[in-house]
C-alpha cells in the first residue's frame, strides 16, 4: 500500500489539506485507468461530477469481474469442482479485503449485503425487532439519507418507537449539545450518516460514539459517502455496526458490506432465509449458520464482491491518505471558484467536510441547470439527493450538487464554473 506519511489525518475525518495537497497524487495519470473517462458528451469532453450518486469503474475491477465470467464462474461455498473452489476463494479474498480497508477486527464480521440501504434494513429489521419496544428511541439526524429514516418510520408504525432528530447549523453541523441532551434511558441506538450526501458534512463520529456508549448505547454508521474518500477505522470510530456501498467505492452495483460487532450480529436472528444461511433442516426445526453466512441467504453477488474486492486493492495501492489530501485541497479550489460567482449560493459549509460542492440558483431551477450542464458535458446531480429534509431545512426544493473523486482535476471545476457562467447568460 503506498501513503504519504506527511498526508495522513485521523481515521474517518477529512483529512488536513496540506500546501501541496494538489501535488498528493497525479489525476491525469489515473485517469487512464477509467476507461469511460475518455469520451465526449454532446460533443464535449465528458466532466463527470456525479461520484456521490456512484463513481467510475477502473480496469483492474472491470478485468477482475470479467475474470470471473471467463474463468471461474460457479456458485461459491457448497461445491467441491475446481471453479466453485477458484469462486469461494476469489469471493473470500474480497472479504478480507473489506476487514482490512475498515480494520475490522473479524473477517467474520463482515457481511456481504447490497449497498448501504440493505445494511441500515438489516439492523433495522433484526436487530431493530429483537430489541426495541414501544417508547423505546433511536437517534439519527437532521441530514440522513431517506434509507436511514424511512426504516426506523416503518419500525415506528409496526412497533411504536419515537425517532429523535439532531439538529444542525446553517454551515451544516450538528449542534452537539442537542445531541447529548437527546441521549437518555430510552436511547436504543444512535444511528448517524458518517458523511453527508447532500452536504458533504463529516460528522465527529468518534465523539457522537464516546457519548453514547457511557451510556450503553451502539452506533450505527452509514459510510457510503465516506468510505470511498478517506481512511475509515471503525474500531478508532467507536462504531458498533459501520455498512458502505461497493458502487460509490469504485467498485459494482448491487454488492456493498455491513460490519458489526459479532457479539451482536450473533445475537441478531437472521434477515432473509434459506440457501447459505442454515446449517441443517428438518421439517420440525432449521439451525442457522455461523457468521457471516447466517445473514447470506441465497446465491450472493459473487462477481460484485470479487469486484469489491478489486476495487478495494486498487485504492490501497494508491493510499487513501493521499486521495482524502488531493480531494480536499480540490473541494478548497471548487469552493473559492463557485463561492466567487454571483447568484450562487452554496449549501453545505462545514468546516469539516467532504468533497461535495452543492448549490442554488434563485434565477434557475436546478434541473434546468443541470440540463444546461449536460449539454456542456458535465454530469452533476439535481433534486433533493434523498435528503428532503436538508432541503427543507435551507428552504430550498432541490440543488445542484458536484461531487468530487480522485479522477477529477482543476480543468473539470473550470469547465463547471463556465457552464454555470452559461446558465446566468440564459437566466441571468
Amino acid at each position: 500500500m503506498t501513503t504519504a506519511t506527511n498526508m495522513t489525518g485521523a481515521p474517518g475525518h477529512a483529512a488536513a489539506i496540506p500546501s501541496d495537497g494538489l501535488a498528493a497524487l497525479d489525476p491525469h495519470r489515473i485517469r487512464q485507468d477509467f476507461p469511460i473517462l475518455d469520451q465526449q458528451v454532446n460533443g464535449k469532453p465528458l466532466v463527470y461530477l456525479d461520484n456521490a450518486a456512484t463513481t467510475q469503474k477502473p480496469r483492474a475491477v472491470i478485468d477482475a469481474i470479467s475474470n470471473y465470467y471467463l474463468n471461474n464462474n460457479a456458485n461459491v461455498h457448497r461445491g467441491v469442482h475446481t471453479l466453485s473452489q477458484r469462486a469461494t476463494d476469489d469471493y473470500e479474498v474480497g472479504r478480507e479485503a473489506v476487514r482490512r480497508f475498515i480494520n475490522a477486527p473479524d473477517v467474520n464480521e463482515v457481511i456481504y449485503v447490497r449497498g448501504t440501504t440493505e445494511g441500515l434494513n438489516l439492523v433495522a429489521h433484526s436487530y431493530g425487532r429483537k430489541y426495541f419496544k414501544a417508547g423505546d428511541e433511536v437517534i439519527i439526524t437532521g441530514m440522513e439519507h431517506h434509507s436511514n429514516i424511512v426504516p426506523w418510520q416503518i419500525l415506528r408504525q409496526e412497533i411504536g418507537i419515537r425517532l429523535r432528530v439532531v439538529p444542525f447549523n446553517d454551515d451544516g453541523e450538528l449542534l452537539m449539545d442537542e445531541y447529548e441532551s437527546l441521549l437518555n434511558d430510552r436511547t436504543r441506538l444512535v444511528s448517524v450518516v458518517h458523511q453527508s450526501n447532500a452536504l458533504g458534512t463529516v460528522n465527529p463520529i468518534a465523539a457522537m460514539a464516546e457519548l453514547a456508549h457511557a451510556r450503553g448505547i451502539p452506533v450505527l454508521v452509514d459510510a457510503a459517502q465516506s468510505v470511498p474518500h478517506m481512511p475509515v477505522d471503525v474500531q478508532a470510530l467507536g462504531a458498533d455496526f459501520l455498512t458502505f456501498s461497493g458502487h460509490k467505492l469504485y467498485g459494482p452495483t448491487g454488492i456493498g458490506a455491513l460490519w458489526g460487532r459479532s457479539d451482536l450480529l450473533n445475537d441478531m436472528p437472521p434477515y432473509q432465509s434459506g440457501g447459505e444461511m442454515i446449517r441443517s433442516v428438518t421439517f420440525e426445526e432449521t439451525i442457522y449458520n455461523t457468521l457471516p453466512h447466517k445473514f447470506e441467504a441465497g446465491t450472493p453477488d459473487i462477481a460484485g464482491a470479487i469486484g469489491l474486492g478489486a476495487a478495494i486493492e486498487y485504492l490501497e495501492s494508491i493510499g487513501m491518505e493521499r486521495i482524502a489530501a488531493y480531494e480536499q485541497a480540490l473541494l478548497r479550489y471548487g469552493t473559492e471558484k463557485l463561492g466567487d460567482i454571483e447568484g450562487v449560493r452554496l449549501i453545505g459549509t462545514a468546516e469539516d467536510k467532504g468533497g461535495i460542492l452543492s448549490f442554488h440558483m434563485e434565477s434557475a431551477h436546478p434541473h434546468d441547470i443541470g440540463t444546461i450542464l449536460d449539454a456542456e458535458g458535465i454530469a452533476v446531480r439535481t433534486g433533493h439527493h434523498c435528503a428532503q429534509p436538508v432541503m427543507a431545512r435551507y428552504g430550498v426544493p432541490a440543488t445542484v450538487r458536484a461531487s468530487l473523486a480522485f479522477y477529477n482535476t482543476t480543468d473539470d471545476i473550470d469547465a463547471l464554473v463556465t457552464a454555470i457562467d452559461r446558465v446566468i447568460e440564459v437566466f441571468g
